[in-house]
């Protein structure tokens, strides 16, 4: 019986996840034909057929058990790199977070954190990739992830608030019932695509993008605030944001949506493995104070 490799075994697990031999190859990064011949090259080293060709594609008993095994092999693997990689670098975690809570976290995070970390800021969908390839320990992140193989902590519930100038507020008469879906979708200022915020910000209103009058690209949300505060639109800021941009914009007012308030669930995302250490916990309860004492200004 010949010896399995990883990148066997990581091929096996596309096919075995996409049940398509184009999505598994695109996935992997090689053409169709090089990752079929590595299927047949794994049947016949183990003598037994993994999966029944067809115009579908399904996984024989034996196929089923070589996935989930290569998955968690696989998954040793990608933490067996990034052990040695925290030794590389003296123990130091690599740590992503979301551009819409970093900034408003980490000032009150790091001076009472007992870690060495290092820091990536970067939108989601590339923070989920770093986690899935280990170059990432852990995220921070506000959205759902329903992976199997990773570990996620709740770390606050930030309600999202309506930003404007006075005027522009008060113009809007009572507040007291105030819905996002009462809102005038050509006012709203978003962030640029592929933040999770502005997705969220949309959907809370039931919105598209391009219903929007000045989709700006703004790559931060102090953009937003010191375009608002000067009577440019509406916006909507996390609490965990307000006292930073009213800070640095004073003429930014806000004011709170009636119950049910929208909100994100901000998170602590981790592998398996990982999110076993003692760290990961320590992260987490640091993360989780940071934000209560934050939000504690707001409300």
């Amino acid at each position: 019986m010949r010896m399995l490799t990883l990148r066997q075994l990581s091929y096996f697990l596309a096919l075995a996840e996409t049940r398509h031999f184009g999505r598994a190859a695109a996935r992997v990064h090689v053409t169709q034909p090089a990752l079929s011949m590595q299927i047949r090259e794994m049947e016949a080293g183990l003598g037994v057929p993994l999966i029944e060709r067809g115009r579908t594609i399904q996984l024989t008993p034996a196929g089923r058990e070589v996935a989930r095994r290569a998955a968690r092999v696989l998954a040793d693997v990608i933490e067996i790199q990034a052990m040695a990689r925290r030794q590389a670098l003296g123990g130091r975690l690599n740590i992503g977070i979301i551009p819409t809570v970093a900034p408003y976290l980490l000032p009150d995070l790091l001076p009472r954190l007992p870690l060495q970390l290092r820091l990536r800021e970067a939108q989601t969908d590339r923070l989920l990739a770093g986690l899935e390839d280990g170059t990432l320990d852990a995220i921070v992140v506000a959205t759902a992830v329903g992976a199997s193989d990773l570990v996620k902590v709740p770390l606050f519930r930030d309600h999202f608030l309506l930003a404007g100038s006075a005027a522009r507020l008060e113009a809007l008469g009572s507040v007291e019932a105030l819905r996002p879906v009462a809102l005038d979708p050509e006012d709203l200022l978003l962030l640029d695509e592929g933040h999770c915020l502005a997705d969220q910000a949309l959907e809370v209103c039931g919105l598209e993008r391009r219903g929007t009058r000045l989709d700006l690209g703004a790559s931060s949300l102090s953009t937003l605030a010191g375009l608002v505060g000067q009577g440019v639109g509406f916006t909507f800021l996390p609490e965990i944001a307000v006292p930073t941009e009213r800070a640095a914009h004073p003429r930014v007012r806000v004011v709170r949506f009636a119950d049910p308030q929208p909100s994100r669930d901000v998170a602590l995302i981790g592998r398996a493995g990982a999110a076993a250490e003692p760290w990961f916990t320590t992260l987490a309860g640091a993360l989780k104070q940071a934000a209560d004492q934050r939000l504690a200004q707001v409300r």
